[in-house]
């Protein structure tokens, strides 16, 4: 038997309400963080994007390694598996 659920859209939550700071974006393949520019159906924009090859200790305020791209970075949303709020990183 399937069950009814209300889905409720809530203005402001994910990715959008952090537009303007820095995230990081676990994806299929690779960790990157940045300053979230841009949002859409389909893509995010990063500002001063760096690719994370060593986290290092979660609980630090750097990255073990990560390496800065020369351009702004487009990323799927369909290859995000979670974000979160970089804070110092």
């Amino acid at each position: 038997m399937k069950k009814l659920v209300e889905v409720t859209e809530v203005d402001g939550e994910g990715l959008e309400s952090f537009l303007g700071q820095n995230i990081t974006i676990y994806c299929l393949n690779y960790i990157y963080t940045g300053e979230l520019e841009g949002v859409n159906d389909k893509f995010i924009k990063l500002k001063n994007p760096k690719i994370v090859y060593e986290t290092g200790d979660h609980n630090s305020d750097s990255w073990g390694t990560a390496e800065p791209l020369k351009n702004s970075l487009y990323i799927m949303i369909q290859s995000i598996e979670s974000f979160y709020d970089a804070g110092k990183k």
